[in-house]
């Protein structure tokens, strides 16, 4: 059965967010690297979002049937740790993780020594892994320009290595953040690595247990983001966040400010309020891809022409969120234009509907994008429970301030 939700346009916001979730991220790396350093340090703040429980539960797992379900990152990360830790695993999940391309970290480990086979569609899961005949080069050479997910679950592993592992990126390196945020995390289990032009070298050695703290999602705090730029009157307070952040998509700040929204740190807390919004945006998101959809569905809503580039890699995603964008912002008046294969313009909606209904492609961050028109009409949503991915308790913080 379809269910909806029903938000009641509401353009006067006041409170926090209390239910904001950890990151996912910066969890799922934890989570590896803990395992990877014998699963003996206590993770604190963990996450409640599906993504983050399934590896809490899977990456110990005695199973030999892994089923990631919809989980990208979980599926990526897996793959590299059983394989090199030398378990035999059979790795599948949902028919759209089927689809979602993985021979580019296949063809890296089988150059390892990892013997790994593809079940149904080559380059593609469910993978049947083999085991590990032991370590037959020490350097790669990989894309920069596909998933940082690749390249993160490489460097992960790259310190239980006997010889350790470089990394050689070739051609543009996307989402650079994230790949920091695993070399730091790395660091902070004992493990150095180096960032040098296009090369992270990682030498052989050991990770050390340590208490580590998962700090609140830039990601789900985006769409609080959103809120705010939309409101006619906001005042929104989001807990657990830091302007000092691992995450990449902490440059929301930047893009907001732009967008009509001013940040600061108030008593902890970070304090969003309403401030003058400029007529265009230009934008890279080759570092921060996840905040596409928020920011072109503000500018469509808020009359704001946008120039955007970097936007590739939406297309593999939960879902083809170009496409997912471009269908749903017409219901608004909005338009998502492909210039070429790099760039896009966003041509703002010049009237907005009374009340719309939101197709989500079965795509959290599609659900979470558009909730903020609620400050702007009626909005009804399909598939709510598609937020479990990352933001479980989105709607509950939602009904905090009278949406639902």
């Amino acid at each position: 059965m379809n269910t909806t939700i029903h938000l009641k346009r509401t353009n006067v916001l006041q409170g926090t967010a209390t239910l904001l979730p950890a990151s996912k991220s910066i969890n799922n790396r934890a989570l590896i690297i803990n395992a990877l350093a014998g699963s003996k340090s206590e993770i604190q703040n963990m996450s409640d979002a599906n993504d983050v429980q399934l590896m809490l539960r899977l990456v110990n797992s005695t199973d030999e049937i892994i089923d990631v379900e919809d989980a990208g990152t979980t599926m990526r990360f897996l793959t590299a740790y059983f394989a090199v830790t030398n378990q035999h695993k059979v790795l599948t999940g949902t028919s759209r993780m089927k689809e979602r391309p993985i021979g580019i970290l296949v063809n890296a480990l089988r150059s390892l020594g990892a013997d790994i086979e593809y079940m149904e569609k080559d380059g593609y899961p469910p993978l049947k892994l083999n085991g590990f005949s032991g370590q037959k080069t020490d350097t790669i050479r990989i894309r920069g320009d596909v998933s940082s997910q690749f390249i993160s679950a490489l460097m992960m592993v790259a310190p239980v290595l006997p010889n350790g592992l470089t990394l050689e990126l070739e051609g543009k390196i996307g989402s650079r953040p994230y790949i920091e945020m695993t070399a730091s995390i790395m660091k902070h289990f004992g493990a150095s690595s180096e960032f040098i032009s296009n090369k992270v070298i990682v030498p052989h050695q050991q990770y050390t247990p340590a208490p580590f703290t998962v700090e609140s999602d830039w990601s789900g705090a985006s769409y609080w983001f959103a809120f705010t730029a939309l409101a006619e009157k906001a005042e929104i307070y989001l807990p657990k966040l830091s302007l000092q952040s691992l995450q990449g998509d902490s440059v929301i700040v930047k893009i907001m400010d732009r967008l009509g929204v001013h940040a600061g740190m108030e008593n902890g807390l970070l304090k969003l309020t309403k401030k003058e919004s400029q007529k265009e945006l230009h934008w890279d998101f080759t570092h921060c891809p996840d905040l596409g959809q928020t920011v072109a569905v503000v500018c469509a809503a808020k009359g704001i022409k946008g120039y955007f580039t970097g936007l590739e890699s939406l297309r593999i995603k939960e879902t083809d969120r170009i496409a997912a964008l471009q269908n749903e912002l017409q219901k608004i008046g909005g338009k998502l234009v492909e210039e070429d294969t790099e760039n896009w313009t966003l041509i703002p909606s010049s009237h907005l509907p009374g009340q719309v209904y939101f197709n989500t492609y079965k795509d959290h961050r599609m659900a979470m994008a558009f909730a903020p028109l609620a400050t702007l009409m009626n909005v009804e949503i399909e598939r709510p429970e598609v937020v479990k991915k990352s933001y479980p308790n989105f709607w509950n913080d939602l009904k905090e301030f009278g949406l639902v």
